[in-house]
């Protein structure tokens, strides 16, 4: 490289003129110095070595003029040079190898190491930017590298047990193009995050209750894919049991017998084998061994819990879920696939109307809707079957509730409400405050609150002079009875439940004010005009018809034991001959196809006895009647004993007939 120079100049002529020109020394440049045709020396710097701006990046040279007269005189001139970059140096990395050590499972944009290269050059030809530099997909998807900061973090999940370490080559480059290499080596420690694994090499299900001591039942290997003290392994086994575990070599295990077995004490063992690491913190894992004696079966499926209860409201619509059961088989494959259904109730053929469940899901479902109050529970018996051959299967008992909802109004026994005349009920009209009249009772089907029945009048003739009792339904009078009082009194009672929304029912009542209770009221209680009695007079009737009643049992019982004691004579004795009653038989003789009496009785009473404290309403004894058959008149093949019902028409008519008599 040249570099001209300006030539120095002097007003002086020939040999005063300038002569030489020098430079000051220098490792770089050299001057060339050539006179031409006019006389005029040209002055070139002249490059002799290659310059390293990261070297030297400036340079001061002194050029001095030199003339030739005495004494010599000179000039100088001061030249700097700046050395301009050029793209010649590749960035370079503090390491050609990094290496760092990181733990197993690192959370998402953990920092893992940072490299860093410089460049000597200058401006965009400085600015470094890195890279992954042919490193696999796998890397690309663990490992993040800032481009601009050269950090390494965490992308995705490290497992020790997959890869221990990772080898990655990084390239930065400039802004001119060039670049360098380095590689950073990612050694990855091991967690304790695996716990031991336990894999059955051989296994001998069934034994004989007289297999010799020392068999070798199951054989076994456990590894734990941790390193160092997280994969050491203890192995155990639960006490009290005829097995034995024994170690043998590079973590293989045997489950011997110990003791001697017995088929009809214990038919199979259930034999868990744990392994436990020697980690911090430990992790265990377990595997069930099955050993069943002189047995062969498998792993049938398990149910979540022992029994299941479900809930469901009444009056819902056919096809609604009610819950689900899920069962689940330790086995594989086809003999893990659980399949569920219903066992038939023994002798209630009820069930299969009520009750289905899907086979696949354990889903149960309602077929129809429900009602509390014809069923509040059933019980229903599950069973999941694998598939397996033969297929093994366990049932659950699933006890289904029905909840009840306020979907039946109450319903009064008394005063009973069916289409017919109100219930009439007498009261003396020297009932005084507070004299119960009668005692309404109603029921509601619902339960629990559904169930809590209150009463209110809802109308009355004279609303001040009658109440009803909220919680016992006690009708009494609020005040005296006096003669303004109309006789015939009209009540209407409201019965309430507690449901939500609640539901009401009326019942009619009639309350006639009399001032005693005579034979018309023994008729027809609902006459509107009665002829007045003394109470005196109404129970010396009472009594005089409970004593006829009385009597009438008592001869019909001893006639019936007189019957018996003949009739077994008949069958132990000659059975002796009679003629046929003649047409001139005594008058006292009686049919015995007609009875032995000569009228039959009935009675209804439908009185009270006056009594505050009394609740006694109706008294309606029905007694049979025997009719005796002569068991000595051929050809009388009758029972000794009939009964025979006088009709409630006749009975009343009789009754009355009686009480007029008396």
């Amino acid at each position: 490289m040249v570099l001209p120079l300006e030539s120095a100049d002097d007003e002086d002529l020939g040999e005063n003129s300038i002569q030489n020109y020098t430079l000051s020394a220098n490792e770089y440049f050299w001057l060339h110095v050539q006179r031409n045709k006019d006389g005029i020396n040209n002055v070139d710097l002249v490059l002799k070595r290659s310059l390293d701006r990261e070297k030297v990046p400036h340079l001061n040279i002194t050029l001095m003029a030199v003339d030739g007269g005495v004494p010599q005189k000179t000039g100088t001139v001061q030249i700097n040079i700046d050395v301009l970059d050029n793209n010649d140096n590749p960035p370079q990395f503090s390491q050609s190898e990094y290496k760092v050590k990181i733990k197993e499972n690192l959370p998402t944009g953990t920092a893992v190491a940072k490299v860093e290269a410089t460049d000597l050059d200058l401006g965009s030809n400085a600015q470094v930017t890195y890279s992954f530099h042919r490193t696999p997909e796998k890397i690309n998807s663990l490992f993040l590298l800032n481009e601009r900061t050269g950090e390494i973090t965490v992308r995705g999940q490290i497992d020790y047990e997959k890869e221990r370490s990772y080898s990655i080559n990084i390239r930065a480059i400039d802004g001119g193009g060039l670049s360098g290499r380095t590689k950073i080596i990612i050694e990855v420690e091991d967690v304790n995050d695996n716990p031991p694994e336990v894999s059955i090499i051989s296994l001998t299900s069934i034994l004989k209750e007289d297999s010799p001591l020392e068999k070798v039942v199951a054989l076994f290997s456990v590894r734990d894919q941790d390193s160092g003290d997280n994969s050491k392994i203890v192995c155990s086994v639960e006490m009290n049991l005829p097995f034995v575990l024994k170690g043998t070599t590079n973590n293989f295990y045997q489950l011997v017998l110990q003791s001697p077995l017995d088929r009809e004490t214990v038919t199979e063992y259930n034999i868990t084998i744990t392994a436990i690491d020697c980690g911090s913190p430990r992790l265990t894992s377990t595997r069930l061994i099955n050993v069943q004696i002189s047995d062969i079966n498998d792993n049938p499926p398990l149910f979540e819990k022992s029994s299941f209860d479900m809930q469901i409201r009444e009056n819902n619509i056919p096809g609604l879920l009610i819950g689900s059961v899920h069962a689940v088989d330790l086995d594989t494959k086809q003999n893990a696939k659980v399949t569920y259904s219903v066992l038939p109730g023994k002798g209630d053929g009820l069930l299969p109307t009520l009750i289905s469940i899907n086979s696949e899901t354990g889903n149960l479902y309602a077929l129809r809707s429900l009602d509390y109050e014809q069923i509040r529970g059933f019980r229903v018996t599950v069973r999941a079957s694998d598939g397996g051959s033969p297929s093994l299967r366990s049932e659950v008992i699933v006890h289904i509730h029905i909840i009840d909802e306020n979907d039946n109004a109450p319903f009064f026994l008394y005063p009973l409400q069916n289409n017919t005349s109100p219930c009439n009920e007498l009261v003396p009209k020297s009932a005084e405050a507070g004299y119960l009249v009668t005692k309404v009772v109603a029921v509601d089907a619902d339960s629990g609150q559904n169930s809590w029945l209150s009463y209110e009048l809802l109308k009355a003739t004279d609303p001040a002079l009658f109440s009803i009792g909220a919680q016992n339904g006690e009708v009494k009078t609020r005040r005296a009875l006096n003669e303004r009082d109309t006789n015939k009194q009209r009540l209407v009672i409201l019965v309430r439940d507690n449901g939500l929304p609640p539901q009401t029912s009326t019942a009619l009542l009639n309350v006639l004010l009399v001032d005693g209770f005579s034979d018309p009221f023994l008729r027809r209680v609902d006459v509107s005009v009665q002829e007045p009695e003394e109470d005196k007079t109404l129970t010396k009737y009472l009594v005089i018809c409970l004593a006829a009643v009385s009597f009438v049992f008592l001869v019909c019982i001893v006639v019936f034991v007189v019957v018996k004691i003949l009739k077994k004579d008949h069958f132990t004795a000659a059975v002796p001959h009679f003629p046929p009653a003649s047409a001139d038989a005594p008058e006292n003789c009686a049919d015995s196809q007609n009875g032995s009496l000569s009228r039959t009785y009935r009675y209804d009473v439908c009185l009270t006895g006056g009594s505050l404290s009394s609740e006694f309403r109706f008294l309606r004894p029905l007694f049979p009647v025997f009719s005796v058959g002569d068991v000595n008149i051929p050809g009388n093949h009758k029972s000794s004993s009939s009964t025979q019902y006088i009709p409630k028409q006749d009975a009343d008519e009789r009754l009355n007939e009686q009480v007029s008599q008396v």
